[in-house]
């Protein structure tokens, strides 16, 4: 193969690459404020590519949004091992936490119960929960966490932060966020002042949400 040749191969993976993250970016965005019915030509809108484009890349919308879960839960798991990277118990906690929060995390949770989950993301999911198990048993050991605080506490936490993906919010309203977060995660710190109300939320309900109720026709899955 010629040099001129690998420099037309490399120029069309890098555009290749370039287009599937617009794609990726854009398809975060739209189904994070318009949920699982959004259509995938307002991604390929958004992200100003064609739909064959789109579709070459993804065969189904279904897989563009598996492929959207896979890549937050690596996200949050590769967060979570930074996290037990630390000396410190609270700051890995909370930097965990903040991490999670930024690159909107709980954004996707509008998803639960639309879309098929596969064994993969389910590995994926046990994997982040076992290691945020992991963050917050240390923090509890160390004291540095409210003893009444549980794992699926922290979870939703992160959710409910990260739903408001931070593409949307202009300074002021990040600003606000992070002092919120602040509030929330100082809320998180031993001794607390007042026990929680009610019981710990339970596995069961965390992971209910993500079972299918009812197939959903393949021509939902096109534009």
């Amino acid at each position: 193969m010629t040099e001129h040749a690998n420099r037309r191969r490399r120029g069309r993976q890098a555009e290749a690459e370039r287009n599937d993250r617009l794609v990726l970016e854009a398809a975060r965005e739209v189904f994070a404020t318009r949920g699982g019915d959004a259509p995938v030509s307002a991604v390929a809108e958004l992200a100003g590519v064609g739909m064959g484009s789109l579709y070459r890349r993804y065969g189904s919308k279904t897989e563009l949004l598996q492929h959207l879960c896979m890549l937050a839960m690596e996200q949050s798991i590769e967060a979570a091992e930074a996290a037990l990277a630390r000396d410190d118990a609270w700051s890995g906690l909370a930097g965990y936490v903040r991490a999670c929060v930024a690159f909107g995390s709980g954004a996707l949770a509008p998803l639960a119960g639309t879309i098929e989950t596969t064994p993969r993301m389910w590995e994926a999911s046990k994997r982040g929960r076992k290691l945020l198990d992991q963050l917050v048993a240390r923090a509890h050991r160390e004291g540095a966490l409210r003893p009444d605080v549980t794992s699926l506490d922290v979870a939703w936490l992160i959710e409910l932060f990260g739903r408001h993906g931070p593409a949307r919010a202009g300074a002021e309203d990040a600003g606000v966020r992070q002092r919120l977060l602040a509030i929330a995660l100082d809320g998180l710190r031993a001794p607390g002042a007042d026990p929680l109300p009610g019981p710990p939320p339970s596995a069961r309900h965390y992971e209910a949400r993500w079972k299918l109720a009812e197939p959903r026709p393949e021509a939902r899955d096109k534009p």
